[in-house]
């Protein structure tokens, strides 16, 4: 392909050391002059995510990006209480403070203490594989073999793909109708589902005959949605019913699911709707003022201030339980110069006397009075009745109802972060500049409504007036706003199963699956280019290869005075790359939301000579070394193969169609339910690694395994124990199934098992405890008295004859049948059942321990085609509901419909 920019063309925003515009061949042979004797490792592969130590380096060593220690989780030794897993596609507002890690999410706000600091993934030798059941067993050089097949699968698609457009512009069209079923061109096919015609290709994608790419997989339409009344929309929120209690009035026909796969595209992808109403956005509550007792300390002394400020302070001390963001450094420079300028605005801090103080050091502020006062709070907050939980639950979803729905061309559209976001600290992510910065509250001053010409527009609260209203139908956000951190615009939008994301996720998807039909075309050009003698070209295929056999990001330039200094493959520096010899390339950066990137890779050596002399004297450090290449002359060259092409279709493309590959493979016949998503998960996991979706490990994931280790372990001691009710039952038993059959489980000893029984006795002491104030509480609620103390310790005697029996166990060494029908058959049956959950969490052990370094939300969620997820769950009978949640089912319910039953959808 030809070049985008003559051989002179220097992207203006490039700055330093420039390579030269063409490459000689003497400075060719140069390059191959220092090349190691040692034999190249297979390409293709990440040798090792670690430490940069002891190794002979062509230059200097990486930027080594500073790491933050995590804090370890402190352990006990029986833990079985495991904690709920957040949900990955909730919207940004409603995302609650929580110790668990999310997948890569879009929120600037996350706290840092989900993104924990960069301890770093593992070696491949110690990273699970799809053939393997054991999650240790290695993957070596299997990854690099099995990529490399990939590849030769994606070429030989590509080839077809043309070579059966080919037949079908050549063949008549009146031949369709005298082709068999087996021949590409097949007889169409009625739906069963709804009676939608479609004709079914070699590869088994139902689709209709000369659609694009674009287009949904069926094309007949079903009746259109009756077109919405004119006159005055939903008014707004404290005024009027909601478009939700709206909606309840008008016809069934109304609230059918819109099938937008099935409908006809529309002439104009760029008009979103016709009519557009909703009632705007939720403020959150004003700020209520700290108690007169709850103070802010400055050496060891009160001091009062004004509201403002005291609401800044609130925010810090409220928030002493994150010690990674209040101990870091950073946070606390910028939070402390915000509440300077706050204080300096409202006048100062004064003491008791009313003498103002010079608050100059941060060490000397206190926060411990504010912190108890939230702590508090929040803590007589959760042990409230949940008679009272659930009216205040009632009360918030009525606040909320106004805001939750929109109508977008007549339907009812789920709307998904309604809530502005309210005032706090920036927590950022990863090693953000600006973490700990005072994010100010938003006013309605500030926000700009995007509505129907036709519709009334949203009051805002009373002694407000909106920033401005638009009338915009090429936009899909239906508010918006400048927050004041990053200076980054924030939108209200439709929420992930509305018919707008669907829409683009299915896009997105498509145009993956059309670059199925150029790959071959393009990697056999970069792979030319790799060598040419214009070094534009040459650095724009250098780039090429790195973002499509490793997953590099594209990278945009950065104004490191307003973002955090992140780069991708364009903007990669000097200093993030090392080499070493014979074709090892090391990366160090920092990613995307500010995440480090360390990884090697082993590349081909054309590859690894190409970086060598674009790190070549007198490059260094700060310069850039693609600096004849930006994003956007890349996303350029990348259209002249297909519309639409840029970089990143690259990743979706390598997951999905890597996926599709691996599942193709599995035989799961005669395989459990537990069996069968293992293995799927392995594929996802496999996925992750050879795309690079790589996360750090959270603080509490050995905790989590301990806990888990603890279930296992209790139920093999239950199991033991029922063995050993078996011999009391029948003594004989021990000579007739041989003694090893009744031993002790390794895992299991004295000790553990004694505080395993510790905790069998307070976890019983619980549940008697809590049914007790739950009958109590039913009782109140239907006037009658409370039962007395005595009661529970009538109730608490179980745990205290359950307490004896051990003990008398632990003594006697031997264990009494229990139940009045205790028999050696149902004891027998009850050891085959907890086989059966040991064989359980045993895998989910495995596939967790397997998965704490690879983000497999991130793939399934974001580059995985959900159809083929959908499909695998047809094909072996797996519910959908054990690969996708209840919000996945409605993100992806377009790709549920859409295959419905098929098993043989390909992607």
């Amino acid at each position: 392909m030809p070049a985008d920019s003559s051989d002179d063309d220097v992207p203006l925003s490039r700055t330093g050391h420039i390579s030269a515009p063409t490459i000689s061949a003497s400075t060719d042979r140069e390059m191959d002059k220092s090349a190691s004797k040692a034999r190249p490792a297979p390409p293709g592969l990440s040798i090792r995510h670690g430490p940069v130590e002891g190794r002979m380096d062509l230059d200097s060593a990486p930027n080594g990006a500073a790491k933050r220690k995590s804090r370890s989780s402190i352990s006990q030794a029986v833990k079985y209480k495991e904690e709920s897993e957040s949900d990955d596609c909730a919207p940004l507002a409603k995302r609650q403070k929580s110790k668990h890690k999310k997948a890569e999410s879009d929120s600037d706000d996350e706290p840092i203490s989900r993104k924990k600091a960069a301890k770093l993934p593992p070696s491949v030798n110690e990273t699970a594989t799809v053939e393997s059941s054991d999650d240790d067993q290695p993957l070596g050089s299997k990854i690099a073999q099995r990529k490399a097949g990939i590849e030769k699968a994606a070429v030989k698609e590509a080839k077809a793909i043309r070579a059966d457009a080919k037949v079908k512009k050549a063949t008549p069209k009146k031949a369709v109708k005298d082709e068999s079923d087996d021949e590409p061109l097949a007889k169409p096919k009625k739906r069963q589902s709804n009676g939608v015609s479609s004709v079914k290709k070699a590869n088994g994608v139902k689709k209709e005959p000369e659609s694009d790419s674009d287009a949904p997989i069926a094309k007949k339409a079903k009746k259109a949605a009756p077109a919405p009344k004119k006159g005055k929309a939903a008014p707004a929120a404290k005024e009027a019913k909601s478009v939700k209690d709206e909606s309840k009035e008008n016809s069934d026909e109304e609230d059918e699911e819109y099938r937008w796969w099935d409908a006809p595209k529309k002439e104009d992808d760029s008009i979103k709707w016709t009519t557009l109403e909703h009632n705007g956005v939720l403020f959150p509550p004003e700020y209520e003022p700290l108690p007169g007792n709850v103070k802010l300390y400055y050496d060891g002394n009160p001091v009062n201030l004004h509201v403002e400020a005291e609401e800044v302070a609130s925010f810090f001390g409220s928030m002493l339980h994150s010690t990674q963001n209040v101990e870091n450094p950073v946070f606390q420079k910028n939070f402390f110069n915000d509440f300077k300028d706050i204080l300096k605005k409202t006048g100062g801090a004064k003491g008791h006397n009313g003498k103002p103080v010079d608050i100059k050091e941060f060490k000397k502020l206190g926060f411990t009075e504010i912190f108890e006062h939230y702590k508090g709070f929040s803590d007589a907050k959760k042990a409230r009745p949940a008679a009272e939980k659930k009216a205040e639950k009632a009360e918030k979803d009525k606040m909320e109802a106004p805001y939750m729905f929109c109508k977008w061309d007549g339907r009812k559209e789920k709307v998904g972060n309604f809530r502005v976001e309210p005032p706090g600290l920036f927590r950022g992510r990863g090693e953000h500049p600006k973490t700990g910065t005072v994010k100010k509250r938003v006013t309605p001053e500030q926000i700009t409504i995007n509505i129907g010409k036709e519709a009334e527009v949203p009051a805002p609260p009373p002694g407000h007036k909106w920033k401005a209203v638009q009338h915009d139908n090429k936009a899909t956000w239906l508010a918006m706003w400048q927050e004041n951190v990053n200076g980054n615009y924030k939108y209200v939008m439709l929420a992930a199963n509305s018919t707008v994301k669907g829409q683009a996720d299915f896009k997105k998807f498509e145009k993956a699956r059309e670059l199925k039909k150029h790959i071959d075309r393009i990697r056999a050009d970069y792979t030319r280019e790799l060598k040419s003698e214009v070094m534009a070209d040459r650095q724009r295929a250098t780039a090429m290869y790195l973002i499509d056999k490793f997953a590099l990001r594209a990278g945009n330039e950065k104004d490191t005075e307003k973002e955090a200094e992140t780069v991708g493959c364009c903007s990669l520096k000097f200093e993030h790359v090392t080499l070493r010899e014979p074709n090892t390339v090391i990366f160090d950066f920092l990613g995307k939301d500010s995440i480090r990137f360390y990884n090697e890779f082993v590349v081909e050596r054309q590859v690894f000579k190409n970086l060598k002399m674009f790190k070549k004297s007198p490059k260094e450090d700060g310069d850039d070394i693609f600096d004849r290449l930006t994003t956007s002359q890349l996303n350029k060259h990348l259209s002249s193969y297909m519309p639409g092409l840029t970089a990143k279709v690259f990743r979706t493309y390598n997951a999905s169609w890597t996926m599709s590959q691996l599942l193709k493979k599995l035989k799961v016949e005669d395989r459990t339910m537990h069996e069968k998503i293992k293995l799927y998960n392995d594929c996802n996991r496999e996925v992750a690694i050879l795309c690079n979706h790589k996360r750090t490990v959270g603080a509490g994931h050995e905790a989590q395994m301990e806990k888990l280790g603890d279930r296992i372990k209790g139920l093999k001691y239950q199991k033991w124990r029922t063995k050993m009710m078996m011999l009391d039952l029948d003594p004989k038993l021990k000579k007739k199934k041989g003694a090893e059959f009744f031993e002790l489980d390794p895992d299991l000893d004295q000790e553990w098992i004694e505080l395993h029984q510790k905790f069998l006795v307070e976890e019983q002491e619980q549940k008697i405890r809590k049914k007790f104030d739950k009958d109590n509480e039913k009782l109140t609620a239907e006037g009658n008295p409370k039962m007395p103390d005595k009661e529970l310790k009538e109730r608490l005697k179980a745990a205290t004859e359950l307490e004896a029996k051990f003990k008398k166990e632990n003594k006697t060494k031997k264990i009494e049948a229990e139940g009045r029908e205790a028999s050696v058959e149902k004891l027998t049956a009850a050891i085959e059942k907890l086989d059966d959950r040991i064989r359980t969490l045993e895998l989910q052990s495995a596939d967790r321990e397997g998965n704490k370094e690879v983000a497999l939300g991130t793939s399934k969620i974001n580059y995985i085609d959900p159809r083929l997820t959908v499909a695998f769950s047809n094909r072996f009978k797996v519910p959908i509901e054990k690969f996708f949640s209840k919000t996945l089912r409605d993100k992806f319910n377009w790709a549920i419909q859409s295959v419905g039953d098929d098993h043989s959808w390909e992607f």
